[in-house]
């Protein structure tokens, strides 16, 4: 169902943050789906850590609990803030 979503890459958002974070979302997605990721997410990642969530507690709960796809490009955000969006 939401494989057709993922397949397409998206557009810039403009910042490379955000277009890093869209990759590892499609990667942990997909393999909640049982599939693969499509090839487009493999050209993003970051070469500095990166907490979208930016406090003190959340920087510690996203390194124990950041998902691979996320932890692998440098995204850290623990799976609880990804469950509540």
């Amino acid at each position: 169902m939401r494989a057709g979503l993922l397949d397409q890459e998206p557009a810039s958002t403009g910042d490379e943050h955000w277009d890093v974070f869209l990759a590892a979302l499609t990667e942990h997605l997909a393999a909640k789906d049982g599939r693969g990721a499509p090839p487009w997410v493999e050209t993003r990642s970051l070469r500095r850590f990166w907490f979208p969530f930016n406090s003190r507690a959340a920087r510690v709960d996203a390194v124990v609990h950041a998902p691979a796809a996320f932890r692998r490009r440098g995204v850290y955000v623990s799976a609880q803030e990804l469950n509540v969006a």
